[in-house]
């Protein structure tokens, strides 16, 4: 069984996407509405591309006679043809039109053969009077270029109703690549667990700013909720719950498969946390032996951290971690397994020091890079690891940053008191929580990765990384509401130059997505300080 009965919500992916017609139309229908169709001259684009170009006088517009090529190599064809589908398949619904794919001459030209200095995700794009081009060196790059068309396009091209036209693109050129490699954000399912079809809702709306990276927080005290054959009471018991102790759930193979497949159609890897050596009571639970005193507690359904810890001394231990880190890792095609490692105030610091080389060796045997909270850099890491900096600033934090950095590893930058999602907006924020303090719109976007830790070498920044956590969010509602607006302004630090990213000209494009929420049914925080069009 995928997962136990729980809320009532969204239920299929296309009643998820379901749009509300806009009360006014964009574009006003004249008898020669398609003669002169007229376009935002200056489309207000998140992530902001690295170079744009305005046409002045040039207009491209899509009409039911447009159809779509694309240029590859055979070794791509499939992956590009994919790509193309993807973006015709969406607007078939809104604009009603055809969008043949076809090997011949066509208004939208999509080619993978463009320079290799763009990168794989770099992309080319031009829209002129006469056609609409993306270029890139791969299929993911022309996944990020028609990403940003979808953005140029009028906000009701979203919708999963046929609306009225033109559909039109004003004229533009844009040059752009991501600054980081690593653009991610982080969903937790254990503290409450989300269906499958709530994870492929997010990985939508976090693929629509071009992150790259889904981190799934996929066992804590409250719950386990990915499949392990060879421990199958991890599942079974210490996922059958979550907080407040409703009805929690699990992802089976299946599922698992599912989300990858997903995600990566959408160029997001999947990066699975099992956290340990604490945040591990619903383990605990299923196992009595995994316990120091044999003794398994009982389920656990607050929201408190720091009081469980895996028995380091016991041999079982790493027989357990070793399966499940050997099942999970079969199941993620990805280059990472996230070990956890933080808050584990439970486990003797001399235990912790001896855990987590151990529980590494477990991880790079799968062939995986190893990725764990700050902590991890107390201890001697593989090669090739990952540390993500969860910090508030302080100097502890800050220090374990450069201790990783010192020891060849890579930085993902994730302040809590900045990239946070599940932090409060303000003191009158429904849910959520404020630990970290109040992280307004403006706060969440206006700092520089680069210089966020004095002393930490530009060159072992990896990237950014927005996690929600929830422990008082326990319906897709409340996940949107906390991660938009400021989903986006992480993302754009992910993706655009330091030299663009300006919060007073940011919250005015951030505005202008308001519509194309409202036509996505986001339901997202209306913050007063924006103003949304």
């Amino acid at each position: 069984m995928t997962r136990l009965a729980r809320r009532p919500g969204r239920v299929s992916l296309a009643g998820i996407l379901t749009a509300a017609l806009l009360a006014t139309p964009l574009f006003a229908p004249t008898t020669t509405a398609l003669a002169t169709p007229q376009a935002d001259p200056a489309p207000s684009l998140i992530p902001k591309p690295v170079s744009q170009t305005a046409l002045t006088g040039q207009t491209f517009t899509l009409t039911s006679s447009s159809a779509i090529n694309v240029a590859t190599d055979a070794a791509e064809s499939q992956a590009a043809g994919k790509v193309a589908e993807q973006f015709a398949a969406r607007l078939r619904v809104s604009t009603g039109y055809p969008l043949a794919i076809v090997p011949g001459t066509a208004t939208i030209k999509l080619s993978t053969n463009g320079p290799a200095s763009l990168g794989a995700e770099g992309y080319q794009l031009r829209a002129d009077s006469t056609a609409l081009s993306v270029t890139a060196a791969t299929p993911e790059g022309l996944y990020r270029g028609l990403t940003t068309v979808r953005q140029l396009l009028p906000a009701k091209s979203e919708a999963s109703t046929q609306q009225a036209g033109p559909w039109t693109v004003a004229g533009t050129t844009i040059d752009d690549s991501p600054r980081y490699a690593y653009r991610g954000t982080m969903l937790d399912v254990s503290r409450h667990f989300f269906s499958l079809t709530e994870v492929k809702r997010y990985i939508d709306l976090a693929a629509l700013y071009k992150l790259n990276k889904l981190h799934l927080h996929l066992s804590d005290d409250q719950g386990w909720r990915i499949q392990v054959d060879s421990w199958p009471r991890l599942t079974t018991y210490g996922g059958s719950l979550e907080v407040g102790g409703t009805p929690g759930g699990f992802y089976t193979k299946a599922d698992f498969a599912e989300i990858v497949r997903y995600a990566g159609e959408r160029y997001l890897q999947v990066i699975p946390e099992i956290d340990t050596p604490g945040h591990t009571n619903a383990a605990l639970a299923s196992y009595a032996q995994l316990n120091c005193n044999g003794v398994a507690p009982p389920l656990y359904t607050g929201t408190d951290v720091g009081f469980s810890s895996l028995c380091v001394a016991k041999p079982v231990t790493y027989t357990f971690l070793d399966d499940v880190f050997r099942e999970v890792a079969q199941q993620t095609p990805g280059d990472i397994v996230h070990l956890g490692g933080d808050e584990a105030h439970s486990t003797p610091h001399s235990d912790y020091l001896t855990f987590v080389p151990k529980a590494s060796a477990l991880v790079t045997k799968q062939n995986k890079r190893v990725m764990g909270w700050q902590e991890i850099a107390e201890t001697s890491l593989p090669a090739n690891s990952i540390a993500q900096y969860w910090g508030t600033d302080d100097t502890r934090s800050r220090d374990l940053a450069r201790k990783a950095a010192a020891q060849g590893a890579k930085v993902v930058l994730s302040p809590a008191n900045r990239a946070y999602l599940d932090m409060k907006y303000n003191s009158s924020t429904p849910y959520g929580l404020s630990w970290a303090g109040y992280v307004s719109i403006q706060k969440s976007y206006s700092w520089n990765p680069s210089t966020l830790i004095p002393n930490l070498p530009t060159t072992a920044v990896a990237g950014v990384e927005a996690p929600i956590w929830s422990e008082t969010l326990d319906n897709l509602d409340k996940l949107e509401y906390m991660a938009f607006p400021r989903l986006p302004g992480i993302a754009e630090l992910g993706w655009s130059p330091s030299s663009a990213l300006d919060w007073t000209t940011y919250k005015t494009r951030l505005g202008a997505q308001g519509s194309r929420w409202d036509t996505l049914s986001i339901n997202f925080y209306r913050a007063p300080e924006i103003t949304w069009r």
